[in-house]
């Protein structure tokens, strides 16, 4: 298989619609920005500052953990939490193709309009 026909095949939305629903909570974005400084958190440090319980932190993380945005480390009875941008990466890389998609259709129609005047 080649590599566009497998960029092809990664890019289809259904594979990046979990993403992006994880992505359509203010909560969940909130506890990306906390995470994307590059140092692990537990979910004490996470809940800190904010009005949600643990038990809310957690499942919150747990939704960011299923799509791979988030990542967990056990260190003693800790578990720390930590960004992993790889999922985000390939969205932004579907979210280009997708623009370069409208740029051409959209080169094509004033290419069209210019051409019927």
């Amino acid at each position: 298989m080649s590599r566009i026909t497998r960029k092809k095949i990664l890019f289809k939305p259904k594979n990046q619609a979990p993403i992006f629903a994880a992505l359509g909570d203010e909560t969940r974005l909130s506890l990306i920005a906390k995470l994307c400084g590059g140092k692990p958190y537990s979910i004490s440090q996470l809940t800190k500052g904010t009005e949600l319980s643990r038990q809310a932190i957690t499942k919150h993380l747990s939704v960011l953990e299923k799509v791979g945005i988030v990542r967990s480390l056990r260190i003693g009875r800790e578990s720390l939490f930590e960004f992993d941008s790889e999922p985000i990466e390939e969205i932004k890389e579907y979210l280009n193709q997708i623009s370069k998609q409208w740029d051409q259709t959209l080169l094509r129609l004033k290419s069209f309009v210019e051409n019927e005047t």
